[in-house]
């Protein structure tokens, strides 16, 4: 957690004052950073030389590709000029989320202005060849994306995929009491599910110890190609939605200059003595535990606001025609030509840089020093503050397993107590983030450490549930996960649980958070930062209670595509490597670790040290499970990745081994899904060696997975061989239905094992026909038993290994 700040807590009459009737040298300031922030916004979209119109603007000075969002750009600017304002007048920490993220150029105009961008690019200098490279690397090749991406200082938000700036700006305050993050919101991304889902963060902040987020909600009437659903909604009513959400609405309308500046900043400066004023009562003891009104500004501008108002007859300026490239054809047509420059000297830029290009005086007063300014906050670069987490030793959650497959345990139940003695030794930087199913994915142990967080009313019916709960629930996975990556990316740490059919609600947020932290790895000034911590339970093999709709293991796929240096994937197939896996996760950094184990009780494997030594390896010979003794080749190769399906690996070898003991079985066991693929394919990959040692290199492998079989032929591709790789897995088959009869309508029971098993053998031993009989005969006997009784065979609910198989019975 941040420092406090010197920051007076309750805000003084006198300074909220002054913040709210700017001085006429004050709104020349702040008028005069926006408008070199415009003009360097259009600057990066249209120009690639004469980039301070040291003569008049030509036809070879326009870039071959018009690039850009200008529509959004000036509110973005205009908002951030008057927080700087703010910062600059109060010391408050804050930081600056762009939901239209594509209104990129604004916000690299920002670190520009504020002199961060220079300081992190020394090439992009405060000069007329530092502005002139500022212009030409936008949106080109070998230069920087269009959007607020994670190369631009100060962002941890891109925008790029629209719905996520609230969710990401709330998991940013929590646990950071003095830090307020204030987040545009485009009235095109209000229109998402996610955003129209987020505005609930105000009923789990806690004014105590978190943090404040300010929305502005931004809406100049329209979108890419038309009219905003908020934008042409009556006030009121717009009013009326935001003040059922809980908020204290605060209105601002209008383009003249310099009115809006003094309108804006008197609403600007009532937000943010409300903020203070809330957090003032909790922390000094005046508040009654009722969740508070938090302010939130809408702000109306003109789409385009600044820019061209009429082009070639057509209103541009306040339409969607303004929202990209309001000229579009400068290069061929000598008005538009003419109109962009007349454009670009509307801003006056002789009184905004001086004859070396650098940033006037009156442009550089609006900055904040130091780390105030927006685009320098650590917060946005949380590598710089993260702190280790202080973790218990993982060892002491061991289930004693003092031989394979005997004991049965719910493996997660171990993690939630490790997680419950994380909170209570880290009260400022974990928390587990899950939607409505802590305790349905046995992670309840973490209740004893701390509440639900919940700031609406609680009731005597509730059940661990308090305004000073840190366990975040909301039936959201798109808050869940948003939350989280606000969280790490400002240097915290926690984790994402839910039931992995629904992981599919968010993936494109993990898919995103991945390409952020990949971009970032490249970046020599982004720090570290803890990793998104994502766990799966309640699994497509174990949901048939719940039906078709809960099957779906699909954010592997996902994950295994992200580059090597970010995406890792684990399948624990007991307890004590679950806790491995997660001790490991907690410590790591800039990853995204997906780690999949289902919740029912299941048989345990490995005892702590084994299942230390495993998941380091990541995948290893089970020796005990197969028949091969290592002095020749075996006849087959059983590979497994995941819980049920292991399970069904060891008890078909099982089978073989009673039924055709000379028969050769190697059992293999991968836990660290990402050793599979060639080591110059990813970090991860064992070696050739290794590779060899486990799976031979001409042997075939029968290998069942836990997510769709596409993932392992994709991972193997390269390897030796790799076509005699026969994987099964989930193929979309099963609704309500028992646990085994889940396996076997996806083809990957312990007797489709068994006889793929002999079908892909190198060698046909003798009593290989019985016993494909004898399979069939199972199986068959199960369709009967299971329609018959609603439940699955004895014998097979209760396996363990070493049971001797059961004769085959009547359905056969």
């Amino acid at each position: 957690m941040t420092a406090p700040s010197t920051l007076s807590l309750r805000p003084q009459t006198d300074l909220v004052d002054r913040l709210a009737h700017p001085t006429q040298d004050d709104v020349a300031v702040v008028d005069a950073w926006w408008r070199a922030n415009n003009y360097l916004t259009v600057g990066q979209i249209y120009l690639m030389a004469n980039a301070m119109l040291r003569e008049p603007v030509a036809t070879e000075h326009i870039k071959p590709r018009l690039l850009g969002h200008w529509g959004t750009s000036p509110g973005l600017s205009f908002v951030y000029a008057h927080a700087s304002r703010l910062v600059r007048e109060t010391g408050q920490r804050m930081i600056y989320l762009a939901g239209p993220g594509h209104g990129g150029p604004a916000l690299v105009a920002a670190g520009y202005l504020e002199g961060t961008y220079s300081e992190i690019y020394p090439e992009v200098g405060q000069d007329e060849a530092g502005l002139l490279r500022l212009f030409r690397q936008f949106s080109a090749p070998g230069g920087i994306p269009s959007h607020v991406s994670v190369t631009t200082p100060g962002s941890i938000h891109e925008g790029g995929e629209l719905g996520y700036v609230l969710v990401h700006a709330f998991g940013a305050v929590m646990d950071d009491p003095d830090l307020v993050a204030l987040a545009v919101v485009g009235d095109g991304e209000a229109e998402t599910g996610p955003l129209e889902g987020s505005w609930k963060g105000v009923s789990f902040l806690n004014p105590e110890r978190d943090g404040a987020v300010l929305p502005v909600l931004h809406l100049n009437a329209a979108k890419i190609s038309g009219p905003t659903v908020l934008g042409r909604k009556d006030p009121a009513e717009v009013r009326e939605i935001f003040h059922g959400h809980g908020y204290e609405v605060i209105e601002v309308e209008g383009e003249e200059v310099p009115g809006m500046h003094l309108r804006f900043a008197a609403a600007l400066a009532r937000a943010w003595a409300g903020i203070r004023t809330i957090q003032a009562d909790a922390r000094e003891g005046r508040w009654d535990g009722t969740r508070p009104r938090w302010p939130m500004i809408v702000l109306r501008s003109p789409k385009g606001w600044t820019g061209p108002d009429v082009v070639d007859g057509v209103q541009v300026r306040g339409t969607w025609r303004a929202h990209q490239v309001p000229l579009a054809n400068v290069r061929g047509n000598p008005e538009h030509l003419r109109m962009l420059e007349a454009w670009m000297r509307s801003y006056r830029p002789e009184e905004l840089f001086d004859a070396t290009g650098a940033p006037t005086a009156i442009v550089q007063r609006a900055n904040p020093s130091g780390d105030l300014r927006m685009s320098a906050a650590p917060a946005a670069n949380g590598g710089l503050t993260t702190v280790d987490l202080d973790l218990p030793d993982f060892r002491d959650y061991a289930v004693d397993v003092p031989e394979p497959a005997r004991v049965r345990a719910e493996s997660t139940r171990k993690l939630g107590e490790m997680m419950r003695d994380t909170y209570r030794r880290n009260p400022h930087s974990f928390r587990l983030f899950c939607p409505d199913e802590t305790n349905s994915n046995r992670l309840g142990a973490v209740f004893e450490a701390s509440d639900r967080a919940f700031a609406e009313r609680v009731a005597d019916i509730d059940v661990s549930i308090s305004r000073d709960g840190r366990v975040m629930e909301v039936l959201s996975e798109h808050n869940c996960h948003g939350w989280l990556e606000g969280y790490t990316l400002t240097g915290r740490h926690g984790w994402f649980a839910t039931y992995e059919a629904f992981a599919m609600v968010s993936a494109s947020q993990t898919i995103q958070h991945g390409k952020w932290l990949q971009e970032a790895d490249k970046l020599p000034w982004r720090a570290a930062v803890p990793s998104l911590n994502v766990l799966l339970t309640s699994t497509a093999w174990r949901n048939d209670h719940n039906g078709f709709s809960h099957q779906g293991p699909g954010l592997i796929q996902n994950v295994i595509t992200a580059r090597g240096n970010i995406g890792r994937v684990y399948l624990p197939p007991d307890s004590n490597c679950l806790m491995s896996v997660a001790d490991h996760c907690m410590r790591s950094r800039s990853y995204v670790n997906l780690v999949v184990i289902d919740k029912q009780p299941q048989l345990q494997w490995l005892s702590m040290e084994e299942a230390v030594a495993h998941c380091t390896q990541g995948a290893g010979v089970w020796d005990w499970a197969g028949t091969d003794d290592g002095s020749a080749d075996p006849d087959i190769v059983l590979a497994c990745a995941g819980d049920v399906v292991t399970m069904e690996t060891v008890a078909a070898a099982d089978i073989l081994r009673q039924h055709l003991p000379h028969f050769r079985t190697r059992v293999v066991n991968v836990v660290d899904l990402m050793t599979l693929p060639r080591r110059k394919d990813h970090p991860h990959g064992m070696d050739e060696t290794l590779f060899k040692e486990l799976f031979t290199d001409h042997v075939d492998v029968v290998f069942a997975f836990h997510g769709y079989p596409g993932a392992v032929h994709q991972l193997v591709h390269g390897r030796p061989d790799a076509d005699r790789f026969r994987v099964r897995g989930f193929i979309e088959e099963g609704t309500t239905t028992t646990p085994f009869d889940m396996v076997v309508l996806n083809r990957v029971s312990r007797y489709h094992l068994v006889m793929d098993a002999l079908n892909n053998a190198r060698r046909t031993p003798p009593g290989a026909s019985e016993l494909m009989a004898y399979c069939r005969a199972r199986l068959a006997e199960h369709e009967a038993y299971v329609v018959e009784h609603l439940e699955d065979l004895p014998d097979i609910r209760d396996w363990v290994l070493g049971d001797p198989t059961p004769a085959a019975g009547p359905a056969a």
